[in-house]
């Protein structure tokens, strides 16, 4: 028989009556915490960052997938921005939505995991359901949220407060997912845990898929971007590999993109970033690690990953020398510094990378992207360029990183003396000086034909 407490838990989730504290208003919590508001439960959005809660109590949004104008009408009636953690004296739901980033020796980091914990555990009321949606390594919920809140409120999960966790597939800049189409994974600590989160979760979300344990949602969400990465780290090794033997990849790839069953495409790059596929799969390798069985194929695909930057700056240096230049002398223009095209975000990405290695060459480094107005390197402001045709021509050579859809690339092709296009952008431009990475290249690194 079911406890008193989880039945009036369920009956307020039922009611629409439950308030909600959403700890983390970055690009998962943000637009987690909007979507409940929009369901029509109260919600309070705790970040510790006073400048984000001042914009948000304006009505200004600072992500990039949440507009003014989703923020019209719910900030001071639904959703309820603040700083204090106190407001989870208030919340029968909190869910839990900060970094995971690695650490310097590429480690996970729980850290802002453990302190969200530590500071919410003396405000939660008994029958309160927590959820962890932040990405980590398998076991994270069971040790750092039932264990801890079990022996420093006495409580018994499942019975006095409820903890499931449930992966974010937050897909930046997407137009076909959000959070209300996008299936939902959710495990809990106990049955009840799950019954009452996928509850709570199916209220307001189009598809809820419950599976046994929280550790099964974290691997699982692990597992996601695992693949993602094995798949992105193999296709950038035989990008260097057709290179050399004459093939273009690009149109292997689109060939092997037409078959309708057992394929999926994957493309090369200069790199991997954003907060998932360069983070995700070390947080299961170094938990793999722990049990003895090291994670070969995510360890080289890893390696793999990380090194395209630094290949790219090989091309660059090659590039630049068939052209009588030397790259501590040269003038080197980044058209791109977001992880992936039409958007804002620049966690982990391989264009920042690749601009502080060329730095370190001795080359004079700028960036221009719409999307960035600047980004800190070694706690120097750079600002972003204006993109127009004396700035391609100032350039000893343009690097196109990022395939943002509205430059305009027939320009920078026809104003830019030298052109490397690490993404493909410029496939269907014509004319220019124009180097493509994965197309067939000759000993001194530049396309052949």
């Amino acid at each position: 028989m079911k406890e008193v407490g989880i039945l009036q838990l369920m009956e307020k989730i039922t009611k629409g009556t439950v308030n909600v504290a959403v700890i983390g208003l970055g690009y998962v919590g943000l637009p987690m915490a909007v979507e409940m508001a929009k369901a029509g439960y109260d919600v309070y959005g705790v970040d510790s960052d006073p400048v984000k809660v001042a914009k948000l109590l304006q009505g200004k949004s600072y992500i990039i997938d949440i507009g003014d104008d989703a923020l019209e009408g719910l900030i001071g009636q639904q959703l309820h921005p603040v700083t204090d953690i106190k407001v989870l004296e208030h919340a029968d739901i909190v869910v839990i939505c900060v970094p995971t980033p690695l650490t310097d020796g590429h480690q996970p980091d729980t850290s802002y995991i453990e302190t969200a914990i530590d500071q919410a555990i003396p405000h939660l009321r008994r029958q309160t359901l927590l959820i962890l949606e932040s990405t980590t390594y398998p076991g994270t919920t069971e040790e750092l949220i039932r264990s801890v809140i079990e022996q420093r409120r006495g409580w018994t999960v499942g019975k006095d407060f409820y903890v499931c966790f449930s992966p974010e597939r937050v897909d930046p800049g997407s137009v076909h997912f959000n959070i209300r189409n996008t299936p939902k994974v959710i495990g809990g600590c106990t049955p009840d845990c799950l019954a009452v989160g996928a509850g709570f979760y199916g209220s307001f979300l189009d598809q809820i898929v419950p599976v046994s344990s929280t550790t099964v949602a974290e691997a699982a969400k692990l597992f996601e971007n695992t693949f993602r990465s094995v798949n992105i780290g193999m296709v950038n090794e035989l990008t260097a590999a057709c290179e050399k033997i004459g093939i273009n990849i690009w149109e292997v790839l689109d060939a092997a993109a037409t078959k309708p069953f057992g394929y999926m495409p994957f493309y090369p790059g200069p790199g991997i970033g954003g907060h998932c596929i360069p983070v995700d799969p070390l947080y299961l390798s170094w938990k793999s690690e722990q049990h003895g069985f090291p994670l070969e194929f995510v360890e080289l695909a890893d390696r793999m990953n990380r090194r395209m930057p630094l290949y790219i700056a090989e091309r660059i240096e090659s590039m630049l020398a068939q052209e009588g230049k030397a790259i501590n002398k040269a003038n080197i223009i980044l058209a791109g510094v977001a992880y992936k095209k039409d958007i804002d975000d620049v966690r982990e990405s391989p264009a920042l990378v690749l601009f502080e290695h060329l730095k370190k060459l001795g080359a004079s480094v700028s960036f221009t992207d719409p999307y960035v107005s600047s980004f800190k390197l070694n706690g120097e402001e750079i600002p972003s360029r204006t993109a127009n045709a004396q700035l391609w021509e100032s350039a000893d050579i343009v690097v196109i990183t990022t395939d943002h859809s509205v430059v305009n690339y027939q320009q920078l092709v026809d104003h830019a003396p030298l052109v490397f296009d690490t993404r493909n952008a410029t496939a269907h431009c014509t004319g220019g000086h124009v180097v493509i990475l994965g197309h067939p290249v000759n000993g001194g690194g530049t396309a052949v034909g």
